[in-house]
């Protein structure tokens, strides 16, 4: 704009100007009356004067032909005496011209932005830091990204040198004014400047007008103000001296201390910490830290207690504050557990611990010794020799219980609450009733359900004896489904309904969630997925409500429920409950919901799905749970692409992983990795040559061999299985079957083959799992197909079956597998069985929606432009475009519309 602006300030005012706006005007109607025209003028706030009237111009004046004028100027820097807020008063007023505010972006958009520039860069930690900092504004989060890039953590100059330009011309007493505001922090209450700042009212005022005027500050609400965007302020605290920030911070202090400012513990906590006064703001802090936990803050909270702890390292401060260690680091570890940083919660009480004297026999070194963390961690104090019994019996059962929530072998909760009860004797306290809560839950862990249900029995009596009703409950929910564990389902939701119905009407929000929780389990191990679900949800939304959404339980009842709902086939809830664009996931759960998004990736063969694989994080596999949540659909990922050796991998470092996390030689799980692994083996033989058959079937042995240990360890534990592990017993026989069978390799009669798969189908039938009852009903047909015309229609009867879930859930490889059932001269045509079409071609069945999307992909719609006209989400377009492409036996989107053209399909 200032080379145009210069020369029109040069051609002078009145006829001449006017001559060229017209002339100008002029240019852009005939340039429009041969095709649209865009002309945009960017930063217009840096435009002089002649610039603003030539857009007046042609605001006002218009356009006869296809011509649109778009102008951007940044809002933060129109001050009050702008010259362009009086032009852009008059062009709001025009009724052609629409004005547009650019939002900020959201978190989820902003997390998007940092992962895409800094892909492998930056880990969730760091990526939430600059999301935080940048505020929704793209260009702050890319310097953000950069500085962070290059090693730096503070603001980067270039970037500072851009914000405190706007600081320079300020009057002194206005930058005196906004340097105490950058102290007191991002929200600036007036009485606070008042306490701080050595002004009178009347000079006060007049900074404070400066300073609003230059939009540095905005007022707010409640009469204060505050910096324009975070990192204005962040710019000139860190263009402080040390000593003017130390003075500034103490003057706060003393402010919030003598209650002349009202003020919340934690704004006490930092300015008393960056004030150099330790005592003040170790007791602060952890008066901040409970607060947050009030306020359903965990994160917050977690950050005070570990500042509070590492201020109790320094001796005198400890003495001075009063503030007792052992309270502060079980505070820390509550904390960290419920914000999901379940391996810290751990690391810190083992810090706190030192060695465990428990005597589980079963625990992973001689008398369960624990070092604990070096002095990095988060106090370099140690065990204390100061800890009395019952303070060190309370730690030791805040240990046990984070040591249920992580998968370790460092400590055995077991030891734990061993040693915790050995300190506490007989006696009739909270504390042994909590202890023998915690004590039942380690034993149950371990699969010794008489020792558990005698503690939980135990911990029951002495909370009714003491009055404490949280604990009864909780001891309640323990015993209740310890009877599922015995082989009592109904028994156990009997018991586990009065528990939730009596947690509901006393507001126990925690006891409930747990209870919803593990009433939902005992639905989900008896197949009953769908009610399960209804548990589930209830216990997640009130995790949710109550800032506990990565809390033990809560968080499990999310993963489980999107497990359930794969189960009963509703995939979509599946694909919300994994989403987490939009969320800060602690690095422990990261893996959990990657592996949920996996399920469904490769259920429907998405071709995302191999990239999601390789993206899964690392921290996946020191998590049993995690390891097995993934596995399943990695072996499905790797074996459809014909990738055997992968997915042959995939099984063995899931194995391996899981028996050294869980301490077991076998595990369950074993058994449906193993069906699923052998189904792809068993579609690999029939092309392999000699030798390679004889290694597949060699794997395929192997595999048998591992759930035969699976099984020997379930009788010695007494342990039994429910529908969902008597549905993966019958697949695991059956395939191993179609292996031998394809491989030719002691190969089944026919008649072992059909009823293997005729109880394979009959089991997920059961199950209510629609997907896998496909699954075995296609290969079941495949069976069946082989032995002759005569079961042609059983077949057709299967396959339709099949085919209506794989059509419902967007499954392309279970499309695929039954258009190979059903013959060579139907590859491709997933439809109803091919009749005489015009032309000599097959004739392919399309639902209305179907015919709805074809029309649009022929004409070049997006998924996303498809979904929008028809109201329907982008990814079920996707499906709709993933059925009809094999429906067609095509692979393209362009191929598609000219076979639907061709055949006559367009309507």
């Amino acid at each position: 704009t200032a080379p145009l602006g210069a020369a029109w300030e040069t051609a002078g005012e009145g006829a001449v100007r006017a001559e060229l706006f017209e002339g100008l005007h002029a240019v852009l109607e005939t340039l429009g009356g041969d095709r649209p025209v865009l002309l945009v003028v960017e930063d217009v706030h840096w435009a002089d004067r002649s610039t603003r009237d030539l857009l007046s111009f042609l605001f006002a004046r218009g356009f006869a032909t296809p011509v649109s004028v778009v102008v951007s100027y940044r809002a933060d820097d129109l001050h009050r005496r702008h010259p362009l807020r009086s032009a852009i008063a008059e062009w709001g007023r025009m009724p052609s011209l629409a004005r547009l505010h650019l939002a900020p972006l959201g978190d989820a958009e902003l997390r998007t932005l940092v992962r895409a520039a800094g892909p492998g860069h930056v880990d969730q930690a760091e990526v939430e830091e600059i999301v935080r900092r940048a505020e929704g504004n793209a260009f702050f989060a890319e310097e953000l990204l950069a500085a962070h890039g290059s090693g730096g953590t503070t603001l980067p100059w270039t970037l500072a040198d851009v914000l405190l330009v706007r600081l320079d011309r300020l009057p002194e007493e206005a930058r005196q004014v906004v340097r105490a505001a950058a102290c007191v922090g991002r929200r600036v209450p007036r009485a606070m400047l008042e306490a701080v700042v050595e002004l009178p009212a009347a000079r006060l005022d007049e900074a404070l007008r400066a300073a609003v005027e230059s939009n540095i500050l905005v007022p707010t609400n409640d009469a204060g103000y505050a910096f324009r965007h975070a990192l204005l302020g962040e710019a000139v605290y860190d263009d402080l001296l040390p000593g003017e920030r130390a003075r500034i911070h103490a003057a706060c202090a003393r402010a919030l201390l003598e209650g002349g400012v009202p003020g919340a513990a934690a704004e006490l906590a930092r300015h008393a910490l960056a004030g150099r006064d330790p005592v003040t703001a170790v007791r602060a802090s952890v008066e901040a830290g409970a607060d947050a936990m009030r306020l359903g803050g965990p994160e917050e909270a977690a950050g005070h207690f570990l500042t509070a702890l590492e201020l109790l390292a320094t001796p005198t401060v400890a003495q001075e504050s009063g503030v007792a260690r052992t309270t502060t680091v079980l505070q820390a570890a509550d904390a960290l557990l419920t914000a999901g940083h379940r391996p810290k919660a751990l690391e810190l009480l083992l810090h706190e611990v030192g060695e465990v004297r428990g005597a589980d026999p079963g625990s992973s070194a001689p008398g369960s010794s624990a070092s604990g963390p070096s002095a990095s961690g988060p106090s370099a104090s140690g065990p204390s020799a100061s800890t009395s019994p019952a303070e060190r019996a309370e730690l030791l059962v805040a240990l046990a219980f984070a040591a249920l929530m992580v998968d370790t072998t460092t400590v055995s909760a077991l030891a734990a609450t061993e040693e915790a009860l050995s300190l506490l004797g007989d006696e009739r306290t909270r504390l042994r009733a909590r202890a023998l809560a915690v004590h039942a839950q380690t034993n149950a862990d371990r699969g010794r359900f008489d020792v558990a249900a005698r503690a939980a029995q135990a911990a029951h009596d002495l909370a009714v004896e003491l009055g404490l009703e949280r604990l009864q409950t909780e001891a309640a929910t323990t015993l209740g489904r310890l009877k599922s564990f015995v082989g009592e389902p109904e028994a156990a939701r009997a018991a586990l309904e009065d528990v939730v119905a009596r947690l509901r009407s006393a507001g126990d929000t925690t006891g409930l969630v747990r209870g919803l929780h593990q009433l939902g389990g005992i639905l989900f191990e008896q197949g009953r997925y769908a009610e399960a679900l209804g548990y589930y949800r209830e216990a997640w939304a009130l995790a949710q409500e109550h800032g506990r959404r990565w809390a033990p339980y809560g968080f499990d009842a999310r993963v489980l429920g999107a497990i359930a709902a794969y189960q009963f086939g509703e995939w979509d809830e599946v694909d919300r409950l994994a989403d987490a664009t939009a969320e800060a996931v602690p690095p422990t759960h990261a893996g959990l919901l990657h592996g949920l998004s996996l399920h469904t990736l490769a259920g429907r063969g998405d071709p995302a799905a191999a990239a999601a694989l390789e993206a899964v994080p690392e921290t996946t596999y020191r998590d049993g749970w995690a390891v097995i949540l993934t596995t399943g659909p990695a072996i499905d990922v790797l074996g459809a692409t014909g990738d055997t050796v992968g997915a042959v991998a995939a099984y063995d470092r899931a194995v391996a992983a899981v028996r050294a996390l869980w301490q077991v030689d076998s595990f369950p799980a074993q058994v449906r990795f193993g069906a699923l692994l052998l189904a792809h083996l068993a579609d690999r033989a029939a092309d392999a040559a000699g030798p390679g058959r004889t290694d597949l079937v060699a794997t395929g042995d192997r595999l048998v061999r591992d759930a035969e240990e699976v099984a020997r360890r379930g009788e010695e534990v007494g342990r039994t299985d429910g529908p969902e592990g008597v549905a993966w017993w019958a697949r695991h026989r059956a395939e191993h079957l179609r292996l031998r069978w394809r491989a030719g390799v002691r190969p089944p009669t026919p008649e072992e083959l059909v009823d293997a798969w005729e109880e394979s189908v009959e089991a997920f039938e059961r199950l209510g799992s629609p997907f896998e009852t496909a699954r075995s009903q296609a290969r079941l047909a495949a069976v069946l197909a082989q032995r002759g015309p005569d079961q042609a229609a059983r077949v057709h009867e299967l396959v339709a079956a099949a085919r209506q879930v794989a059509e419902r859930l967007g499954s392309l490889p279970l499309l695929a597998e039954l258009a190979r059932v059903e013959g060579a001269e139907a590859a491709g045509a997933v439809a109803a069985a091919p009749v005489a079409g015009a032309g000599g071609h097959a004739r392919v069945e399309l639902t209305r929606r179907e015919r709805e999307v074809l029309g649009l992909v022929a004409v070049g719609r997006t998924n996303g432009e498809i979904g929008r006209q028809l109201f329907i989400t982008t990814k079920t377009a996707s499906v709709h475009v993933s059925n009809i492409l094999a429906k067609l036996g095509v692979s393209s989107r362009t191929e598609a519309a000219a076979v639907a053209r061709q055949r006559g399909l367009l309507g």
